[in-house]
């Protein structure tokens, strides 16, 4: 057992911040690594510490590693937390933290490798009688074979990149006829984004929930499952909204996921904190899609229905302590949803809508919680994802979580930039999720752009007064406003009207 004092945080924006305040909440003194681009960011202001890595590229600042390493020797730091996205399923860069002497707040390196082929990820689960999608269980990119092995599970069928992630090197196939252009294509798309164009095939299920189990464990061989999240709102392959528990799954189907995704975790000799993600079919059949090996964008939903601060959790487990509860002392406590707010244009596409935050003002009230790394007046950087904030509401059932939710997508306040949060709206209104009966097909079902509309008219004037009035304050202010200013807000306000019809 090694006693953590100093953390450095791997990463940036909310989950920077998100881990910070939790690591602050134990005592421990805290590092931010920021880029050119985050120099005046939330998350380098509340750490303790904070060192410029390099340029605003990922590639010149928050995926090097070695100079990440140099920075924590440097400051004495006795652990690294990687956070989501850039190094956090590296398994290079965990070898190197721990080589440098270094608390890696992961898995073993060992398990991200393992996790990070789907490939490898499929054979070591296959021998655990962990429920598997019907495919090939090796890589292919013979034709001829592919269209043998397609014709003997059936159409359609999945094309996947064995070391994808977010849709790329993804195609599905409806019928022979197209099998040989969508191989191609996934092949070097695979290829251009991951270096490898290593594919297999999967029988594709038509109306597939996205359904993942979040687990636990520690150095001492102990394995918790932290129930499931319903990850199925999603826009190219990349979820939005998220809940837990799931409104479809029963107690039986749950207490199956779990014990599945505890099986997975034996397969790689996994501890610290994992997502163990399944697809599942209309009559509740799951298979396994794959194993996260690192923190989930989504993991507030399970926090908030578990009573659990996964990140604490994971400190604990990095210095060698035990799990401190079992799994029947885990009880689900309500409901709880998440949605995504991207600086994204719905109506668009869902293309990027990078600028500055005119106006940003959180919900608050009972049940909700906002887990961002902006404020007022900051620009969205072009360089890394679009992700404001995560906005979670949570209720004594999904009824209630629902509600809450509503109102407070109504109270946050965003101009400058199109969001998403009028298509979220637009999703919890829908009767497909009210009923639960929705799928990762959700938007291409029922979304179009259409489906959002300019404010009623009394509405509209309610906001065009309250822009005039600000605009009136800012030139009592600032007797050199230009006219340029008020054509920039009065344009935001016009392009910022959409709400779900």
């Amino acid at each position: 057992m090694r006693k953590i004092q100093k953390i450095l945080v791997a990463n940036r924006g909310e989950i920077a911040l998100r881990i910070m305040r939790s690591a602050k909440e134990m005592g421990l003194q805290t590092v931010a690594v920021f880029s050119e681009a985050d120099r005046n960011a939330l998350h380098v202001r509340f750490a303790d510490e904070a060192v410029c890595i390099g340029e605003a590229p990922s590639s010149q600042s928050y995926l090097r590693g070695e100079k990440i390493i140099e920075v924590a020797k440097k400051l004495k730091v006795d652990a690294i937390h990687p956070g989501y996205g850039f190094l956090s399923e590296n398994a290079q860069f965990a070898k190197m933290v721990e080589e440098a002497g270094i608390i890696f707040v992961g898995p073993p390196v060992k398990a991200i490798e393992t996790m990070g082929s789907k490939l490898a990820a499929k054979e070591a689960v296959r021998a655990f009688g962990v429920p598997m999608v019907p495919g090939t269980e090796g890589a292919i990119s013979d034709v001829t074979e592919a269209k043998k092995i397609a014709a003997e599970i059936g159409y359609p069928i999945l094309i996947k990149a064995s070391a994808g992630g977010g849709g790329k090197g993804m195609r599905v196939v409806e019928n022979e006829a197209e099998l040989a252009e969508q191989m191609e294509r996934a092949i070097s798309e695979a290829i251009s984004a991951f270096g490898d164009g290593s594919v297999f095939i999967e029988k594709y299920i038509t109306a597939p929930k996205h359904i993942e189990v979040q687990i636990l464990g520690d150095k001492h061989g102990n394995l918790v499952y932290l129930f499931e999240r319903e990850c199925s709102i999603q826009r190219r392959h990349q979820k939005v909204i998220e809940e837990a528990p799931s409104p479809v799954v029963t107690p039986e189907v749950r207490k199956a996921l779990g014990e599945a995704a505890i099986k997975v975790a034996k397969s790689c000799g996994y501890y610290n904190a994992g997502t163990v993600e399944f697809v599942m079919d209309s009559n509740l059949n799951f298979y396994f899609l794959e194993m996260n090996t690192r923190l989930q964008v989504e993991h507030p939903v399970t926090e908030q229905i578990t009573g659990i601060d996964l990140v604490k959790e994971q400190i604990r487990i990095a210095e060698g302590k035990p799990l401190s509860f079992t799994q029947n002392d885990l009880k689900i406590l309500g409901h709880a949803i998440e949605v995504r707010v991207y600086a994204e244009d719905p109506a668009n596409n869902f293309l990027p809508d990078i600028g500055k935050l005119q106006t940003y003002k959180r919900p608050q009230g009972i049940g909700i919680r906002v887990d961002d790394g902006f404020e007022q007046g900051m620009e969205i950087p072009i360089y890394y994802d679009p992700m404001i904030a995560k906005l979670i509401a949570t209720g004594k059932d999904r009824n209630e979580a629902i509600e809450r939710m509503k109102r407070a997508i109504e109270e946050y306040q965003i101009t400058g930039i199109e969001t998403t949060l009028g298509f979220c709206k637009f999703v919890l209104e829908h009767e497909a999720f009210l009923s639960g009966k929705f799928d990762t097909n959700f938007v291409k079902q029922y979304f179009t752009p259409e489906k959002l509309q300019t404010l009623p008219d009394d509405d509209a004037e309610k906001l065009g007064a309250v822009l005039v009035a600000s605009l009136l304050s800012q030139n009592h202010s600032n007797s050199n406003g230009t006219t340029s200013n008020k054509e920039h807000i009065i344009s935001n306000w016009k392009r910022n009207r959409m709400v779900k019809r």
